[in-house]
């Protein structure tokens, strides 16, 4: 069962040194849990043509994305991509990267609910190390608005496992600081599992392309969005 409990790193000043290491952090945790790899290969499969627009809610730091873009671009170009987050974490330098690769960026400081109460359409909608945050009253309704505003989605969560939760506690092996500490093993508690949010995305499972865990530590979904049949 899933247990949604408050991280550290959510409620701190953004230029706090120990958030600033727990995001460095969280870059170490996203190659090792090859998210940039596992997120290229869902994009691939379920997404038929190049996206024009492209969007991802909870983006953090950006430097995930910008991984993913390196990955992308050269079969995906001119991609306008949004990157929506509640703080503005996205340096100068992680948006001129991903420009360079031939994408325009928005950063737009903005809560995810009231953000997609917008409408603003898209191609394709991501997720990374983000829904897991919300229990599923607050998750169910964004999941419903994410499908009114792209046809697919795609996310990567942690998986909740004993192992993953293990996994979670040994940080500190390499080098993980209090906060990072203290934050995994609450994420993968709150992680996911089964056909959790299979549950949660409108339209039933048939509109569900994938649901599963992709190794030891991480939960991939895609589904269908647009319009319910």
């Amino acid at each position: 069962m899933r247990t949604v409990e408050p991280e550290l790193l959510d409620v701190m000043s953004p230029d706090d040194e120990e958030a600033m290491a727990s995001r460095r952090d969280l870059r170490r945790i996203n190659a090792l849990m090859f998210h940039t790899t596992v997120l290229s290969r869902l994009l691939r499969k379920h997404v038929a043509q190049p996206p024009r627009r492209l969007v991802e809610i909870g983006c953090g730091d950006g430097h995930a994305t910008l991984a993913l873009a390196r990955k992308m671009a050269p079969t995906w170009p001119g991609v306008a991509l949004s990157l929506v987050d509640r703080q503005q974490l996205v340096a100068a330098d992680v948006r001129m990267q991903i420009a360079k690769l031939g994408w325009t960026v928005d950063v737009v400081a903005a809560d995810v609910f009231d953000w997609l109460r917008r409408g603003e359409q898209q191609d394709v909608a991501l997720a990374n190390l983000f829904l897991h945050h919300f229990e599923d009253a607050r998750l169910e309704p964004m999941l419903h608005d994410l499908a009114k505003v792209s046809p697919t989605f795609v996310a990567t969560e942690p998986r909740r496992s004993r192992f993953a939760l293990l996994a979670a506690r040994s940080l500190g092996i390499i080098g993980a600081n209090a906060v990072t500490r203290h934050d995994a093993p609450a994420s993968v508690r709150a992680g996911f599992s089964g056909r959790e949010l299979t549950r949660l995305w409108p339209g039933g499972p048939e509109r569900v392309l994938v649901e599963g865990p992709v190794g030891p530590f991480t939960h991939a979904f895609a589904a269908i969005g647009g319009q319910e049949p």
